[in-house]
């Protein structure tokens, strides 16, 4: 997943209305190495104007440093400083609401007690009746330990709750997809098996979040052979596909072709490996693989691809994709004349893009733009929609050859919060399972009520 460890704030700032104040004060804010975002103004008189100003900074100091740049700005008085994101947290980003009103007694019996207790029965005698008269045909758990939480590394689940609560905003505001965020106080895989088992039937689906390699490809297997619903590690497969979606781009600009092209993949974790997996799946060629685990190099190898090292890589790949979190990995020095080259670690990447191409590469991105929000809305919405039992490799490729269908000309991917890509991901992932003949139910495309 794209992200950005910067410290963010709002200042409130009032400014004496007189030509160059607000230019100094941005100029003061740059000096001392933050970054401006939005700025609204609040009220303007003859005298002076007040605005909020959004200002980003890369650590505490800096920002203290931003801050008294700005309240030592000649006409400027800062009025305020506010976390929006420490406000916005509070008492989480997430409710369940009622559907209706219970606004009489008539409904009341209804939704409770008497009426609800045909419902009940209908679905003791005919289970696959829950599909249709409750909830868990649009809810999804999103399960995490909180082991492999963003760059954060182990900080526990209740740490990784804010991400969870985030997920499920996307799955709702995307696809109306009901994100369930479960947090679990184990790190042992088979417990993590057994619990995710004995409450998969409230789900539609399971989403794995955050849970570290290697231990995330034994449970995402074992519950895969165990639940007839699908189950999906995003960190994996979502990042893959969007990954393989902005190559696809890439290589359409370029005209280096992943059919004929060497790709070497730089880190084998949890979205290295499963990258180089869906490549090696759609071009039928071995992806080099490096990393400094063995284990991972030989998980690589049993799935057809080829060991290799950095340095090899870099010498002989035409593509090459990093996702190591090690910023600074990739020397300029090695960067070879005509390489599409794909740093995805945040915030920081193996080598920034401009480098990259100074250096002579054709093609160079960092993680900025490869998010895999882009991609896991709309697997997990056409994946319900058609009642698969799973969720296969052909269904994954669909997603991503329809984000790279709808990235518009110039761009690397689509814009992620553009709802007209998610429902195409999901109806063509739909589409294929229907193809694959896995589709248990009439497929009725989602629409927002």
């Amino acid at each position: 997943m794209a992200w950005e460890r910067k410290i963010m704030r709002t200042v409130r700032v009032r400014n004496d209305q007189q030509t160059g104040v607000l230019a100094q004060l941005l100029t003061a804010i740059s000096e001392a190495g933050g970054d401006v975002g939005t700025m609204t103004m609040l009220t303007e008189t003859s005298r002076s104007v007040i605005r909020d100003i959004t200002v980003y900074a890369e650590s505490p100091t800096q920002l203290e440093a931003i801050l008294e740049n700005m309240r030592a700005n000649p006409g400027s008085k800062v009025l305020d400083v506010r976390d929006e994101v420490l406000e916005l947290h509070e008492k989480g980003k997430i409710a369940i609401r009622s559907r209706y009103p219970i606004d009489s007694m008539t409904t009341l019996r209804r939704v409770y007690t008497p009426g609800v207790a045909e419902v009940c029965l209908r679905i003791a005698e005919d289970p696959s009746q829950a599909r249709l008269y409750t909830s868990t045909s649009h809810m999804v758990a999103i399960v995490t330990d909180g082991t492999a939480v963003l760059g954060l590394g182990d900080i526990g689940p209740l740490a990784g709750m804010p991400v969870m609560e985030g997920k499920a905003m996307l799955m709702e505001s995307l696809v109306g997809l009901s994100g369930i965020p479960i947090l679990l106080n184990t790190k042992d895989p088979q417990e993590i098996i057994d619990t995710v088992a004995n409450i998969a039937p409230t789900f539609a689906a399971i989403q794995l979040e955050d849970i570290s390699a290697p231990r995330c490809f034994e449970i995402e297997e074992k519950l895969q052979k165990r639940l007839d619903i699908p189950v999906l590690h995003d960190d994996q497969h979502g990042t893959a596909v969007v990954t393989t979606a902005a190559l696809m781009v890439a290589s359409r600009q370029t005209g280096v072709y992943l059919s004929s092209a060497k790709i070497g993949q730089i880190g084998l974790g949890a979205a290295g490996f499963a990258t180089a997996q869906m490549l090696m799946r759609l071009t039928g060629n071995p992806v080099w693989g490096a990393d400094l685990n063995p284990e991972a190099l030989k998980r690589l190898q049993a799935a057809g691809g080829r060991p290799s090292n950095l340095a090899e890589i870099m010498a002989n790949c035409d593509i090459v994709i990093a996702t190591t979190g090690a910023p600074g990995l990739i020397k300029p020095g090695m960067v070879r004349k005509g390489q599409v080259i794909l740093a995805l670690s945040n915030p920081n990447p193996e080598i920034q893009p401009e480098v990259a191409l100074e250096r002579g590469a054709l093609f160079a991105a960092d993680g900025k733009s490869v998010n895999n929000v882009l991609g896991f809305p709309g697997i997990f919405r056409g994946a319900v929609d058609s009642y698969a039992p799973r969720i296969t490799n052909e269904m994954l490729l669909a997603a991503a050859y329809t984000i790279a269908d709808m990235t518009p000309p110039g761009e690397l991917v689509p814009n992620p919060l553009d709802k007209k890509v998610h429902l195409a991901v999901a109806r063509a992932v739909a589409q294929k399972a229907i193809d694959q003949g896995i589709a248990r139910a009439e497929y009725v495309p989602y629409t927002e009520e």
